[in-house]
């Protein structure tokens, strides 16, 4: 049975895969640059996501607009555990907060917003299970952009022949395509701190 609150991604040794979708303009520089630049806006939040079937459901099979492009972001895995050790969950609950005023003192703080949301299937309909998001802003997105991404990948034909296989009823062949994703092994420390259901729960 998969746990509730699990981080489920593409990783290795030194890297974890994130994704992210953006309009041309946007995604054609990073892809140049190997990470983003302008007109990507360093002031702005940003959000990034392990699961990518929860980010099919965001940019709408990449094509919602300004989500045409979707992008495999590698970050290191020193960074993305620098950055959740940082994070406030966007949402107050009682089992980490010791009430809804030291909540909010501490989602101010942070530079990093996490919140847990229902993972999707391949028709992007809600499973039973939830998925990892990951709010960065203020200082946290300058070190995203200039320390902690390794390298960026353009997934939008994977998607898009994903969509087809699903569009076609042919699940079998859409589920080839899916990145080989598995629980991601998180620090005790940062278990505790995102509400993650522990390993051995």
């Amino acid at each position: 049975m998969t746990p509730y609150r699990q981080v489920r991604a593409v990783f290795d040794d030194a890297t974890i895969t994130v994704y992210q979708a953006y309009p041309p303009r946007i995604a054609d520089p990073a892809l140049a640059a190997g990470t983003f630049v302008a007109p990507f806006k360093v002031d702005r939040m940003t959000w990034v996501k392990p699961s990518f079937l929860w980010m099919m459901y965001r940019c709408g099979w990449a094509e919602k607009p300004d989500q045409e492009r979707v992008l495999a972001v590698r970050l290191s895995r020193a960074g993305f555990e620098e950055a959740l050790s940082r994070a406030c969950l966007s949402e107050f609950d009682a089992a980490l907060h010791a009430s809804h005023d030291a909540w909010r003192a501490a989602l101010r703080a942070s530079p990093v917003r996490v919140q847990w949301d229902p993972e999707r299937d391949l028709h992007l309909q809600p499973l039973g299970w939830r998925s990892l998001q990951v709010g960065l802003s203020g200082a946290a997105v300058p070190r995203y952009v200039g320390e902690w991404i390794v390298g960026l990948d353009d997934v939008t034909p994977s998607a898009r022949a994903m969509h087809a296989h699903v569009r076609a009823g042919d699940l079998a062949a859409a589920t080839v395509l899916l990145p080989p994703e598995r629980p991601y092994p998180l620090p005790p420390a940062l278990v505790t701190r995102l509400g993650a259901t522990p390993p051995d729960a």
